[in-house]
This record gives structure tokens, sequence and C-alpha cells, in this order.
């Protein structure tokens, strides 16, 4: 088509959000934050041993590659001029472990994904080395709890198993990095001088960075006894960090020379799409888990109930940082996916709502998915998943209703533990994500908070919080961060609908159920059974 029938809309912003289940990208435009198109790939999930939950690599970024090429694809359809694309973002599942071969840029092993447990004998063993087995004794300079959820733990796994991960650092060929890193390393170059960086948000869910200096903790590095020359450049979330040199399988190499100046964990991402820029003001995503964010502003504040304390994000180079209060829910969207391929008893995601909404109840059902263990408030590795309460009249829709009510009842624990800690309750939740096309789920949600939830119109606050940051970052200056530049967003409410005590009631009986899940593994999970062998 000539270029005179294009359309012009400005400067435009894409944004690759590479999550735990799919991979996106997005293209929005930069004055009006209008989403012009998308696509997106599903990520295979490894499970090779109980426990144990990979990804490939090479299949991540190969995503990443196909979502670019095929949004671009529709762009030149809808006859919008990709050469306007002025930046690129990048928001990924955070705490995900890769290494990889600096000379020839190959992955040394699979992703070890944030959900994995196959750590938790490497954390019992790091425990014995501290006094009393405080689990939180690096807390004070990290934000976080010794769990099998950061990604030292992993790393730390990967030197004692994998010989080639070894030699790769015995030789100085080996580098190391969350999802954001392969990434911007492989657009950037890769092999050929790709830049190897992560933002603040992610290197603070690693457990070897200072949230108060902003830096790698050598101490830190010593206890995991993890070398300090693998770990990537430690950048501010809105910068140029270096230009895309497109694959040679990218047809449309327009992209080439874009620069690649926004980064952020997928939560502090969504942090900053909902503009969540004030203290006090929170979001809850809905993915494969579900975190709860609330800014504190630019002093960290450490948890006193079980919440991870996190860098929220830093807005260029010589902005400070803002701080944010974490709760953590390992399986929220896992647990519908779950349904559908362990249990097979919904053929779509999609179908989990039709079944609950029949029954409108879970008649006495209750489903803790505790497959990794309980995340926050409790940090208990050894739960495992459990449904109790079931009677001969329970069926299919029970258990799916159940599933819908256990990631609001987690939500409901992680935003009591943040009301304790903040001091000031929530008035509403601002939530987004995935699942919260589920209008189910969201006036569940709305009934067991006793408080409005109130969703955007576009729930893609993920991808655009990496894109604002991308847009606005030094030397690109297509998009502000003004809140009075910034377009209003039009929300759905959910009321409540039930009356407290009957929520306090169901609320009580998930927490006995929860109770009861506790303590059942014992040992290294791997060990038991025949342990995938």
């Amino acid at each position: 088509m000539a270029a005179s029938n294009r359309l012009v809309l400005g400067p435009l912003v894409g944004a690759i959000d590479q999550g735990t289940s799919s991979t996106r990208f997005l293209v929005f435009n930069a004055k009006t934050a209008e989403l012009l198109s998308h696509h997106q790939v599903e990520i295979k999930q490894k499970f090779p041993k109980e426990g144990w939950v990979e990804q490939d690599p090479k299949e991540i970024l190969q995503s990443v590659y196909e979502c670019v090429e095929k949004t671009c694809e529709k762009l030149n359809q809808l006859t919008i001029d990709i050469t306007n694309i002025k930046a690129i973002g990048v928001s990924n599942q955070r705490e995900t472990t890769v290494v990889w071969d600096r000379t020839t840029g190959e992955p040394l092993y699979n992703a070890i994904v944030w959900l994995d447990l196959r750590t938790q004998s490497t954390v019992e063993r790091l425990l014995k080395r501290i006094p009393g087995k405080n689990k939180n004794i690096f807390k004070s300079r990290t934000g976080l709890p010794i769990s099998t959820y950061f990604s030292a733990v992993k790393m730390r796994w990967l030197l004692d198993n994998v010989e080639e991960i070894r030699q790769a650092v015995a030789e100085g060929r080996a580098m190391f990095g969350t999802v954001d890193s392969w990434i911007i390393w492989s657009l950037t170059g890769g092999k050929n001088g790709g830049v190897h960086c992560t933002d603040v948000t992610n290197a603070s869910r690693t457990m070897l960075f200072n949230i108060y200096t902003l830096e790698w903790d050598a101490e830190l590095c010593q206890f995991f006894d993890i070398p300090m020359d693998l770990l990537p450049k430690v950048r501010s979330s809105s910068e140029i960090y270096g230009l895309m040199k497109i694959n040679v399988s990218l047809k449309s190499g327009a992209l080439t020379g874009v620069p690649i100046s926004g980064c952020l964990g997928d939560q502090s991402a969504a942090l900053v799409g909902q503009m969540c820029f004030q203290d006090g003001q929170a979001k809850n995503t809905y993915g494969t888990g579900c975190f709860l964010l609330c800014n504190t502003g630019s002093k960290p504040v450490m948890s006193e109930h079980g919440l991870l304390t996190t860098v929220g994000y830093k807005l260029g180079r010589d902005q400070p940082a803002c701080y944010a209060l974490e709760g953590s829910v390992a399986i929220a969207g896992a647990v519908v996916r779950w349904l559908r391929d362990n249990l097979g008893i919904v053929k779509s995601t999609e179908e989990v709502e039709k079944l609950a909404a029949e029954v409108g109840t879970s008649y006495g059902c209750y489903f803790v998915p505790a497959f990794s263990g309980l995340y926050a408030p409790y940090w208990e590795p050894s739960a495992r998943g459990i449904i109790c309460g079931l009677t001969q009249f329970t069926n299919r829709n029970h258990i799916a209703f159940a599933a819908l009510e256990a990631v609001c009842f987690q939500t409901r624990e992680i935003l009591d533990a943040m009301n304790k800690d903040c001091g000031i309750p929530l008035s509403q939740l601002q939530v987004d994500g995935g699942m919260t096309n589920n209008k189910i789920l969201m006036q569940l949600q709305a009934d067991i908070l006793c408080i409005p939830v109130v969703k955007p119109s576009m729930p893609e606050t993920t991808a655009l919080g990496a894109a604002m940051a991308a847009g606005a970052a030094e030397g690109v200056g297509v998009w502000s961060l003004n809140p009075g530049d910034m377009t209003a967003v039009t929300c759905e409410r959910f009321e409540p609908q039930i009356n407290p005590e009957e929520s306090e009631f169901r609320y009580a009986r998930w927490k006995k159920a929860v109770m009861k899940s506790m303590g059942w593994e014992t040992s290294e999970p791997s060990s038991n059974g025949n342990g995938g062998k």
C-alpha cells in the first residue's frame, strides 16, 4: 500500500509482555494510550518432576519474535505505519531464572520458573547456616524472606546441579538473568554485542539486591555463593538500554534501530499502568498468580504481616525509586488452567465462569490451590492443594465455583495483611489482568472483600505500564507521565451484594481449609513416589 494512504496517528509505543502462560506484543498510541493492535502466543510449561516448573528460553524468545511479527502485520493491514513505533518496553514474569552462554547465545538449561519448588532442599540447607534458621535474616536489605520463590536460590540450585553451567561459570562464559535480561540481551544483538542489563524492579526479586542502595549486594552474593560477574547491570525502569537488532527470522525489519527504553517486572508494570503514583494507591493483578501491590512512596515499608517489600518503579535515571508492599499468591489463573489441562472438566478457561454461574455457590466445597506451597502471608512451602467439604451432592460446577472463590479468598488474606501494615484500609480495589474478564469472579471478589472492585475498561495495564515507561524515557519523550495529561480511564465497578456476616462465615471456613493444607510435604518433593524419575 502506498505510504500516502497510511493512517498518521503520531508516535506509537510497543510493549513486549512476557508472562508465565503467554507472550504478547501490544502497540499503543502514545498520545491517547489507546491499544491499536496486539498478538498473543501461549507458552508451554514443562513439569519434568513433581514440583518442577520449567520453560524453554528459546521458545520464550521465539514467541516474542512471533508476536512482534504478527502485530506488525496487523498494523499494516490497518494501514498504520509501523515506522511510527518510537520505543519498546518490556514487562516480564519475575524471578524466573535463565542462564546462557555469552559466546554462543544458547541457554545452558531450561528457565526455572518462579513457581518451581525444586529448591526446597536448597532453602533448607541455606537456613541451617543461619542462627535460629531465621528466614527473614536478609529482609531488612532485600525486603524478602528466604524462599523457593526468588532467583538467588534457583541460581544456587543450577550451580549445584548442572555441570554445564558450572563449567561455563568457571570459563567466564555464563550470563545470569531474569526473563527481561534474556529478552533485552537477545533483542539488542545477543552474542554480537547484546546489552546485559535488568531494571531495579526485577533486580529486587533476586535476593541479591539491596533495595536501599539499589545495587547488587556483595555480602548476599557471598552468602549464596553466586559470582557477581554473572549479574546484569542494574538500570532504572525508564531509559534507553539499547536499540532493536531484529533477529533474521523477523520479516518486518522496520523495528530495527528502535530503542528498548522501558523495563518493569510485570507487577510493577501494572502498578504504573494503573497509574498508582500516590502513596496508598493499590492494584491487584489476576494472572497465573495473583499480586496485590500498594505504593508506599520513596521509603521501603517493612511488613509485619507476611508481605514483601519491593521496588515499585524508578522512572528515569535521575528519578527517585518508589517502593511497594506486595502480597503474592502463587496460584490464581493457574487453577483454571489446571481444571482444564489436568482434570479435563472444562475445555476452555471461559467455561469455568459458565459452570460457576450455573450453581452460584460452592455448596460448602472449599479449594485451597497450594500447588506450590502457600505464598503470602504464610510463606509455607510444606502446604499442598486440597479440595474439602465434598459430599455426594458435589459436582464439577461446585468445584469450578470453589476454584474461583479460592482466588478471592487468597486476595482477601493479602488485603487484610496490607490493611494492617498500612494502617489505612483500602476503600476500593483496582484490578487488572486476564481473569478480570470473568464477571462472576469480579462480583465474588467484591462480595468477599466487602468493598467495591474497580476494573479499567482496558485491562492490559501491565503492557500499558511498560509502554508508558518506554515512551517517557529520556531521549524518547513521546509519552507524558504528568497526571494532568493522562486520559481519564473509564471503569466498571462491582459493588458487594451479600451481607458481611455471610462473607465472614465463608472466609472463616476457607481459613480452616488452609490450615488443613499445611504441613503436608515433609521432605524434598522429588524424593517422594517415583519423583518423575
